[in-house]
């Protein structure tokens, strides 16, 4: 693997670690699971490590799918610029990346 691709990963892994270092954004199906739920899916997002090539083929740790209560649950983290109008330029550079992770029902996507 190389350097950028394990910086990428390393900053995704923060990330889902700690949703204080981008964004996160619950769909209204998440949402509507309540909060103890919704706390649930955010503690699993935190220690999810079943990252294989089927769900992770770029090694970035960016796509996860769990179940919680029988609701099957994905998240996603996507890359920006910091003004989050286009794509970032180098998303292993924080200095030029906001992170945005999009917790969802696997329904909803």
């Amino acid at each position: 693997m190389d350097n950028q691709k394990e910086i990428i990963r390393f900053l995704n892994d923060e990330l889902r670690h700690d949703l204080t270092r981008g964004a996160a954004f619950m769909t209204p199906g998440v949402a509507a699971l309540g909060p103890e739920v919704a706390e649930r899916i955010f503690d699993t997002i935190s220690l999810y490590d079943d990252f294989c090539h089927e769900n992770d083929p770029h090694e970035e740790h960016d796509f996860g799918s769990f179940v919680v209560e029988g609701h099957t649950i994905f998240f996603k983290i996507d890359y920006f610029s910091m003004d989050m109008n286009v794509g970032s330029p180098d998303p292993s550079d924080p200095s030029v990346t906001k992170r945005i992770i999009t917790i969802m029902l696997a329904e909803e996507y």
